[in-house]
């Protein structure tokens, strides 16, 4: 396609049209030739396949979307990794397929060796490529259909229930050296995504323990994002052909890139024909944990690696980027796109709670959580606590109401026996939120349990879980839960994956302030600042506009939640909360159509939603509004202006296969009203030349869509106000 986009603006630049125009018919062109197959709005409908060429030598994945092919023999070689898209070649060089260190020697799984030029592979090589006999090397191979990573069970209103589907490919290994050591490389083809995701896992058939040092499970030598003279390994841009994302990420930013503890871009020295003169370009990738594993794998064990999943990218465009990933999740995580719509309660007693679950069923809410600060305690585990909240629940369960807690892990001291150990200064402090327990403790543990009981006793539906930990390593050997530093990040995050798996699977939802997503967790912030919540109300909704833009770039808007206080939340006065509510129900509604419009939950935190009938109406009135069009609502954003408190701001949803296919919100914050005509982009709607658009209930108006997919949509917005309208 690339070509014919390249011949296309050869020809009007020859005929003398101005850039400008150039730029616009060019983007017109590639748009118009590919919208019919672009995956990202028309469903793919070519099922993943895996099969070995002529000549048996290679085995190829392929989904449509992408192909990536191996060399069978005389080891395991990945020789082609191409987008089917853009047709561009990711490799250039082969690479093991991956690296472990066993009892302090390293090894490589897979590859071939023998490639002289490094910047660019030719098939005609492969045949000269030998072998390394200290190497693990294939001995077999397996294709199954790709089985369901999480056993997920869905009781919410959701986006998408459906597991995803493909193939799994799972390549046996052996090494003569390390006798009964049994490694697996597993490779699992998604189906209508450019996505492929890679594991390893060994098992322990030897009569001794091993020791796992290290385990690098993605080599890959790619090509470079660009060509330097000069210039340090940070300094330069790594290549954006491909994103990885793994289930091994911490950081409590909100964010996966901030996050992310696995993606390692080296040099590649082999490469002596790159132009940078120290050998600094970054165009060599490994997928790794930087602490561990560290662990004993004892006879009959098994282990898994981090599992990474490589997706394609096709466009530098930050839009496109963005709405790549968040396919990715609804097809590979679709626990993410539940969202239940729920209010946080500030509870003293019983009574309060029976209260609010009856204010929920009354306004059409379908979830109560029980937030910080409330008078319930997850991890009294005593029968009359226990007795006690299986009542709250089964009274929610009556009314249609879905309930939750709130649990705290993190930030707070337990005891010098139970709290990480610094291996800095061999005490308890100096943990990233200064003091905090082991998950491998006695502590740590029995919070598991605790919280695994509370949970089977109760009935109870969603875990609001303030923690567990970012990252923190221990260094005391008395924790029953790893045997020392060495293994005390992965041994923490492996309690850690396994509760948060029972829970995912017992239908429990999770809102979880890390990036948890890969291991059953539903939500995490936006990303905010918590003292904004305290200004004046008007700040407050420019500021959560602007947390709402920012955060969903990579994110569904299930995948976040914002927050209202109805009360004194820190500080501020009068001017920050909207108690009374029947006092302030115009910024009531509008912070909620903010939220709600945005198809983002929030934490609506106070002891009630209404005060009366007429704040009833006003919450119902919005809530209804939402379930009408909420499956458009919670389709992915178009980002069309950040608020700026200067002029109009807003954002677009879009979804090809709904009836509805686009919703578009605006706010204008300034005193003035603001009439204009605005430029809508509809190429992700997947209209091709008409659409009709309607404000609000209001009959529609037909557009024609120019050349670049966009209309010219005039809109008037009252002073201080917001509007909406339906793109069908």
């Amino acid at each position: 396609m690339c070509r014919y986009i390249f011949f296309f603006a050869f020809c009007f630049l020859k005929s003398g049209v101005s850039n400008g125009q150039n730029v616009a018919l060019i983007r017109s062109f590639s748009q118009e030739t590919s919208i019919k197959a672009d995956w990202l709005v028309t469903p793919v409908l070519k099922k993943a396949k895996v099969y070995t060429n002529g000549d048996k030598k290679d085995i190829v994945l392929d989904n449509g979307l992408l192909q990536r092919r191996f060399r069978l023999s005389p080891n395991l070689a990945c020789t082609e990794y191409k987008n089917m898209t853009t047709g561009q070649q990711l490799i250039r060089s082969v690479k093991p397929e991956a690296r472990v260190m066993i009892d302090g020697k390293s090894y490589n799984v897979g590859g071939l060796y023998g490639q002289k030029e490094q910047a660019y592979l030719l098939p005609e090589w492969i045949d000269g490529l030998a072998a390394n006999e200290n190497d693990f090397s294939i001995v077999k191979y397996e294709v199954t259909d790709l089985p369901p990573f999480l056993n997920a069970n869905q009781g919410f209103w959701a986006t998408n229930k459906k597991p995803a589907t493909g193939k799994m490919v799972r390549f046996y290994f052996e090494n003569p050296s390390l006798k009964g050591i049994e490694l697996i490389v597993h490779y699992e083809l998604y189906e209508g995504i450019p996505v492929i995701a890679k594991w390893l896992s060994i098992k322990n058939n030897s009569k001794s323990a091993i020791k796992l040092n290290q385990v690098v499970n993605e080599i890959l030598g790619l090509v470079e994002e660009e060509s330097a003279v000069v210039g340090a390994l940070d300094q330069m841009q790594k290549p954006a052909c491909i994103y990885f994302e793994s289930d091994y990420a911490f950081n409590n930013a909100m964010r996966y890139n901030l996050s992310d503890q696995t993606t390692h871009w080296k040099a590649d020295r082999l490469y002596t024909s790159q132009v940078n003169y120290n050998y600094q370009t970054p165009c060599l990738v490994e997928i790794y944990p930087e602490y561990g594993p560290g662990i004993e794998l004892n006879p009959g064990e098994n282990f898994r690696s981090v599992r990474t999943f490589e997706l394609l990218m096709d466009s530098y465009d930050r839009q496109r980027r963005g709405m790549a990933i968040q396919k990715m999740y609804r097809t590979i995580a679709p626990w993410t796109t539940a969202n239940p719509i729920f209010m946080h309660l500030v509870s003293k007693n019983d009574g309060e709670v029976y209260q609010a679950v009856y204010q929920c069923a009354a306004t059409g809410y379908e979830a109560l959580i029980l937030s910080f600060g409330s008078h319930i305690n997850m991890e009294d585990n005593s029968s009359q606590n226990l007795k006690r909240c299986k009542a709250l629940a089964d009274y929610a369960h009556t009314k249609g109401i879905k309930i939750g807690c709130y649990s705290l892990f993190s930030s707070r001291k337990i005891s010098e026996e139970d709290d990480v150990t610094n291996p800095l200064t061999g005490k308890t402090g100096g943990a990233f939120f200064g003091n905090a327990p082991c998950f491998g403790s006695k502590w740590g543990l029995a919070y598991r349990d605790k919280i695994k009981q509370f949970f089977t006793e109760t009935g109870f539906d969603i875990w609001e879980n303030d923690g567990p930990y970012p990252g923190d390593r221990c260094a005391s050997v008395k924790h029953p839960g790893h045997k020392g530093l060495d293994d005390s990040q992965w041994q923490q995050m492996q309690i850690q994956k396994e509760l948060y798996h029972w829970l995912n699977q017992k239908g429990v939802y999770i809102n979880a302030p890390d990036w948890y997503f890969l291991d059953g967790t539903n939500k995490i912030g936006l990303g905010y600042r918590e003292w904004n919540f305290s200004l004046p109300r008007d700040q407050q909704k420019i500021l959560n506009r602007q947390n709402i833009f920012d955060g969903t770039w990579d994110k569904t808007p299930s995948m976040g939640w914002g927050f209202v206080p109805l009360t004194r939340y820190q500080g501020g006065g009068p001017e920050a909360i909207l108690e009374p509510l029947s006092e302030h129900l115009d910024d009531y509604e509008q912070l909620m159509m903010q939220y709600y419009g945005a198809g983002v939950q929030a934490c609506y935190r106070g002891p009630r939603l209404y005060d009366t009938e007429t704040t009833r109406l006003r919450v119902v009135k919005v809530i209804d509004w939402y379930k009408k069009y909420r499956n458009i609502l919670n389709a992915d954003i178009v980002h069309l202006r950040r608020a700026d408190g200067r002029d109009w701001d807003g954002w677009l949803h879009v979804n090809p296969q709904l009836k509805e296919k686009g919703l578009l919100m605006l706010f204008n914050p300034t005193q003035k009203t603001i009439n204009k005509t605005i430029k809508i982009p509809l190429y992700y709607t997947g209209l091709t030349k008409t659409a009709r658009i309607r404000e609000k209930e209001n009959n529609s108006k037909s557009f024609i869509l120019d050349r670049s997919y966009e209309v010219e949509l005039p809109i008037s917005l009252a002073a201080n106000s917001y509007s909406w309208w339906i793109i069908e």
